[in-house]
Parts: C-alpha cells; structure tokens; sequence
C-alpha cells in the first residue's frame, strides 16, 4: 500500500501457502518472504517478488524451518543486506538452525554457522555491510552475538546468564541495542559496542517488559515498546537512555515501532480498534492514525 494507506494491492496468490516474515529491499523495489513449500508443514522456501507483484522467485527450493514465532509457527528473519546483494535468514533445525546466506538472484547459499551448537534467530547486518549481530543459544540461553558476513569471527557480546534479544545496529554501526532479562525479572533495553565493550543497561528501573528497540534514522533516539504502565505502550528516549517518554498513552496493545527515514514519523502494530492494524504518530506522539487493519 501507499504510505497513506491507500491502494492495497495484493502481490502474491496461493490459498494453501502460509506466508511469513516480509522484508523489504534497501531500495524499495522487492520484498522477501518465506512460505510453505507444498503439504510439509515445517517445508518452507524463501522467494523474492517485485513490489508490483511481478517477478515472483524461488530462492532456496524447500528449506526445513521450524524456529517458533510467538504464535507457535515458524520464524525466520530474512534480512537484506545493506546493498541489497544478500539475503540472511534462519533456517534447518536439524542443524540447530543456523543462520544462512543467499544472493538476491538465489546463488550462493551458505550456511554461516554450520556447527549444531544451538538454535540462532535475528540476523541483522551492520550499516556497512561488513558484519552480522544475531542471537544464539550456544552457550544454554540466548546471546547476542556479532560476526563478520562470511561467518568468521564470532563473537558473544553479552555473556548474560538469562535472554538477550532483539539486536539493533546504531545508524553508524558502532553500537547494538538489545534486549536483555536482569535478576529483578525486567526486560532493560542495553546497548554495547560493537566490539563488546562498554555495556550499559538503558532502562535499567525494573518497571515492565521491554522490547523493539528501533534507532532514529539520525542514532540520536531509540523507540521501543515496554509494559511499564500496564501494557504494551511505544515510548522513545535518547541514546543513552535519558528522556524517556510514552508516545501512545492507549489502554490497547501498542507494539513494534518502525521509523520513517526521515524519522519524522513512527509506524506501530496496535490492536486499539478491535484487531490489529498498523498505526502512525508524528515522533513526538502527536497525530496519532490509523493506516491499515486486518480483519479476520
């Protein structure tokens, strides 16, 4: 759809094929997904289509995939590259499902972490292309981890005994934003250099659950949502975490925030009208509107 809502169109036509985990192109003209590779219901393959429909392609044949998403199904992050050459997704849980590589045109695949030591999710390439940052079980709980985009140099960056999530480059590549668990139960968003260095608890009062943290385009804010109010609201604060403010202020689920490159504009998930749809603020919270809903 438009950027105001209108002319949803739909790209793809399959009544048997679940559809998962969109991902669009740096440059806006294709969208990455997964879907079911016929009756297997852990078969799945990754396919490119263009942002008119046309051009739909099989990039991997049938992939077994069965990382769990919240909602029970299959999860598997694709993420483009900054220059649009690769692709990065999770996949193969025989393997301890590794996190694998492919060329937009489908050649290439490799599997970056090919050693069955624990399950991998939430690729994410650094601004320069150069590294991944994702999230590993290796070690009996999930870290974030940081490695360079041929598989080499892997390196934990968070060494908590409990979870940590949600990896995040900074605009300029030198820090990660994540989530974490700490002893008192809280989710605190963290952050650390890319390197491993000076980490820092954002949100460190043990106040609700954090999740989605999201740089401004600028590095100068991070969005997120947190439960410190009741349920899920989207605030945003500075980068080092002082100026913490909530922007929705709604009874309802508010979730998932999404700059506009300009950053003049936050998209979220809401479920306010009844169901989910997808929402936009102005950055100081103001405007708050309805772009889209699923019914159903």
């Amino acid at each position: 759809m438009n950027a105001d809502g209108s002319e949803h169109r739909q790209l793809t036509k399959c009544t048997e094929c679940g559809r998962r985990s969109l991902a669009w192109s740096p440059d806006g003209r294709k969208l990455a997904f997964f879907d079911q590779g016929g009756p297997c219901p852990w078969c799945f393959k990754l396919n490119v289509v263009n942002s008119d429909g046309s051009g739909l392609r099989n990039l991997t044949g049938k992939l077994w995939v069965a990382g769990a998403g919240s909602d029970g199904g299959p999860t598997f992050d694709p993420a483009w590259s900054p220059d649009g050459q690769m692709i990065a997704f999770v996949g193969h849980p025989g393997l301890g499902e590794p996190i694998y590589v492919v060329r937009a045109d489908g050649s290439g695949l490799r599997n970056l972490t090919p050693k069955p030591v624990g399950t991998y999710a939430a690729p994410a390439w650094s601004p320069d292309g150069r590294k991944l940052a994702f999230v590993s079980k290796r070690e009996g709980n999930s870290e974030v981890y940081v490695m360079n985009a041929n598989g080499s140099g892997q390196r934990n960056l968070t060494r908590n005994p409990a979870y940590d999530g949600d990896p995040a480059w900074s605009p300029d590549g030198q820090r990660i934003a994540f989530v974490g668990l700490n002893a008192s139960g809280g989710e605190p968003i963290y952050v650390v250099k890319a390197d491993g260095s000076r980490l820092r608890n954002l949100t460190p009062k043990p106040v609700g659950a954090y999740a989605n943290p999201a740089w401004s385009p600028n590095g100068r804010k991070i969005a997120f949502a947190s439960k410190r109010d009741g349920n899920s609201e989207i605030y945003v604060m500075n980068a080092n975490g002082k100026g913490q403010r909530n922007l929705t202020r709604n009874p309802a689920y508010d979730a998932d925030p999404a700059w506009s490159p300009d950053g003049r504009i936050i998209a979220f998930a809401s479920n306010r009208d009844g169901s989910y749809g997808i929402y936009l603020m102005n950055a100081n919270g103001n405007g708050q509107r309805k772009l889209a809903q699923h019914t159903p």
